[in-house]
This record gives structure tokens, C-alpha cells and sequence, in this order.
């Protein structure tokens, strides 16, 4: 049934009078008003400007001024801030790209250990409103609330109110909401109002208000999937809607049945905290563009070492390996290898890698290079005793004695001899 509750400020958690337009206790224009509001418990939560928004809070000089969060000329921007967003700045941009847009912007290099620490204290936080909680990245999650009214004395809109309003009091960031029926809708919503918002989608208005965005908003379409369906003549989702379901199946295969009912506002998925990662990876942008062996392959062998520890460190192992590059001129290659045994070990990645990487030398010049293993399975999988691979043991090993001294000593303690190896200027 539709929520017929009053007004709700959402600075200080009051209700205000049916038709108010700021809150008669504290002043604030943030009302929480919508027809479904308390009917809905399907959340999206996204962090605003995560990274960008840590390093202002602990540098207060940098509170007014554009920031950027990236490193070096030749790398890509990892977020920014609003106020380099009004310059047209953009996650992934080139660097140089950016700083020719936006020159009076402050580059800060990432602190992924502090962001993880911050992350895993919001992530804390939405455990304590239910443990429906489905990360989707370091700064974002999906919540189911329903059933939780009792637990919290409010409807799953107020709680996530006072959770928003909590997070920026304790933490010193912000997040945007989306409340919605369904996964789709909330993530949606969430990128509505940014930052500070909090938006709702109800079932009465969904299928008109998805009507006039453009096909590009739906999730999991990109660039090629945008082209190819403006090539049949599918720009907004309201050219989806007007199609009967069978014709995008008859047309798109599963994956237009998937479109059609996006396009409608249907979206059975559930809220998984079991949701699993697909793939463990580490990437580096050079400086300079390379493209010879002696200067790629020590690189390729420490991320593989990366990817290994990771692995490790979640206690997963993978069966495909997938080589990136991206070429001088932005174009991205990938070759992968799947079928392989099931592996955590940096000295088993690493060759696969290599074998990937050796008929691409030489072509052209790279300025980017990546190493991923995806297929995951459990750890306990990983590098299973056979008979035809005498040197396992030996390999296993090795890199147990090797993370043991890292861990103590630090990264850069014990380094194998190719990682010795140095780039050519």
C-alpha cells in the first residue's frame, strides 16, 4: 500500500506538514515527499565523489577547490570532484586531458589503503540496517529493508535518511539514495540528485519516466550495444517500450528480452550478499609509451604478482587469465587464455601472461598494461598436487615464504629476478 506519511526532513528527521515546503523545525528545503515512499524498500547507496571527498575531508584547503584523483601526465583520472565535473572533467579521462580542461585543478595520487578503510566502515554501517547488503564497488551497495520497519522504528525511507545524515556527521563524506521496487529503479535514482540526493522511483510513475532517456541509461548497455540498437531505430527507451516483447527477443535474442523489460520497470533480481567477484585484476599506465619485451615483460610479472596476492588475500583462484594493452592511441586490446587449472600462484599467471603478451611486442607502442584471472573458484581449489607437475610443490613453496617476508618487511623486500629488470628510458 502507498505510504501516506508526512513530509520528512531529511537534515533533521522531523516531519513537516502535508504541503510544506521547508521544515518548520530546523529550516531545510530536504523534504522526503513521494506518494510510495514508505511502500518501497529496494535501495541503492553510491558514495558521492568517494575518493575525491576523502581527501578534502582530511585536507580542509582543499575544501573549494577542483580535485582530481589520479597520478602522473600519462595516467587516467580515477574520480574527481564536483567542481572538476563542472569543467568536464570524468572518470577515466586521460590526465592530460583533464588538466588541459580543468589546469587550476590539485592532483592528489590515490590512497587505496585509507579509501578501503573508509569504505569498510560505511559498508559497516549499512550491515547494522540489514544484512541484504550487495556491494557492488569500494563506495556503492544495493540494500533490501523489507520487514525492517520494526527493527528501526521507521520505514526503510526514514532509516535511510538517518543513515545518510549519519554517515556525513561521523565520516565527513556524503552519499546519494535511490528507493525504488527493484534494483534497477534505485540504482537509477541514486544518480538523480547527486550529490546529497535522495530520489524515489515508484511503480505509478516508472515506465513514464524511464519513456524519454535514451537507451544508454539502461544498465549493462554501452557504446556498441547504444549503436546497435539506434540502428534499429531504438534511441530512448520509449522506442523500447512501444516494441511487444517478442519482437526484441525475436530481434536481440535473451538479451533483448533482458532490455524490454528494463524498459518497463521490471527487474526480479534479488538483493544477493552472496553476489561473487568475477574477476581479480591490476593494471599500470606508463609514463612513456613502450612496446619492447626487456621493458614490458618485469611490469607484466609484477602485477601478475599483485593479482596472485589478491587472490590469495580473498581466497580465490582462477582458471582464465586475460591479458590488457591499450595502445598510444586508446585503443584497448585484450586477449585472454580460459580452461587452466585452477591457480593463486603468481608463478603459474605469469607464464600464460607472457605466452599473451609475446605475439603482441613489437606491433606499436603501448601506454597501458593489464593482467586479470577471472572463472573463480575457491581457494582450496588452488594448485591442486599432480603428478605431471613436479615443480608445484616447489612453486607453492617459494611464494608462501616470499608473501610471509613481504608481510613483515614490506612489498618491496624480496623482488625475483625478472621484477630487477628496469624499463629503457
Amino acid at each position: 500500500m502507498a505510504g501516506t506519511g508526512a513530509p520528512l526532513c531529511r537534515d533533521c528527521l522531523s516531519d513537516a506538514p502535508a504541503g510544506a515546503r521547508r521544515c518548520p523545525s530546523c529550516g531545510s528545503p530536504r523534504l522526503l515527499i513521494h506518494p510510495e515512499r514508505d511502500a518501497l524498500s529496494i535501495a541503492h547507496v553510491d558514495c558521492d565523489a568517494f575518493y575525491a571527498a576523502i581527501e578534502k575531508r582530511d585536507d580542509p584547503s582543499l575544501r573549494d577547490r577542483p580535485v582530481i584523483i589520479g597520478g602522473g601526465q600519462r595516467g587516467v583520472v580515477a574520480t574527481c570532484c564536483y567542481i572538476a565535473r563542472t569543467c568536464g572533467v570524468r572518470s577515466a579521462m586521460p590526465m592530460f586531458k583533464a588538466r588541459a580542461l580543468c589546469p587550476e585543478a590539485i592532483v592528489v595520487k590515490p590512497d587505496m589503503a585509507k579509501y578501503a578503510a573508509v569504505g569498510r566502515l560505511v559498508r559497516a554501517r549499512m550491515l547494522t540496517l540489514t544484512p541484504l547488503v550487495e556491494p557492488l564497488s569500494i563506495d556503492e551497495a544495493f540494500l533490501d529493508l523489507s520487514g525492517t520497519q520494526r527493527l528501526h522504528h521507521g520505514s526503510p525511507a526514514a532509516t535511510l535518511a538517518r543513515f545518510a545524515s549519519q554517515i556525513e556527521r561521523d565520516l565527513g563524506i556524503t552519499v546519494s539514495v535511490g528507493l525504488s521496487y527493484c534494483k534497477f529503479l534505485a540504482k537509477l535514482a541514486s544518480d538523480m540528485d547527486k550529490p546529497r540526493g535522495f530520489t524515489i522511483i515508484g511503480r505509478a510513475e516508472a515506465k513514464a519516466l524511464l519513456a524519454p532517456l535514451p537507451v544508454g541509461r539502461i544498465w549493462g548497455v554501452g557504446k556498441v550495444a547504444t549503436e546497435k540498437l539506434a540502428a534499429g531505430g531504438l534511441r530512448a527507451i520509449a522506442d523500447i517500450q512501444a516494441r511487444a516483447e517478442s519482437d526484441m527477443i525475436r530481434d536481440f535474442g535473451r538479451e533483448g528480452q533482458r532490455l524490454w523489460r528494463l524498459s518497463n520497470g521490471v527487474d526480479t533480481r534479488a538483493v544477493s550478499p552472496d553476489r561473487e567477484t568475477r574477476s581479480i585484476s591490476s593494471e599500470t599506465t606508463f609514463e612513456q609509451d613502450i612496446s619492447d619485451a626487456e621493458a614490458l615483460l618485469p611490469i607484466l610479472h609484477a602485477l601478475c604478482e599483485k593479482v596472485a596476492h589478491r587472490l590469495k588475500t580473498a581466497d580465490l583462484a582462477g582458471r582464465s587469465v586475460t591479458l590488457k594493452l591499450k595502445t598510444s592511441d586508446f585503443r584497448t586490446k585484450t586477449r585472454s587464455r580460459s580452461g587452466l587449472r585452477a591457480t593463486q600462484l603468481a608463478a603459474r599467471i605469469f607464464p600464460v601472461a607472457r605466452d599473451l603478451l609475446t605475439p603482441e611486442l613489437g606491433r606499436t607502442l603501448y601506454r597501458l598494461i593489464g593482467v586479470g584471472v577471472s572463472d573463480l573458484v575457491d581457494g582450496s581449489d588452488a594448485d591442486q598436487a599432480d603428478l605431471a607437475d613436479p615443480d608445484l610443490a616447489r612453486l607453492k613453496a617459494t611464494e608462501t615464504a616470499m608473501d610471509a617476508i613481504r608481510a613483515k618487511f614490506g612489498g618491496k623486500a624480496v623482488v625475483k629476478g625478472i621484477g630487477l629488470e628496469r624499463p629503457r628510458k
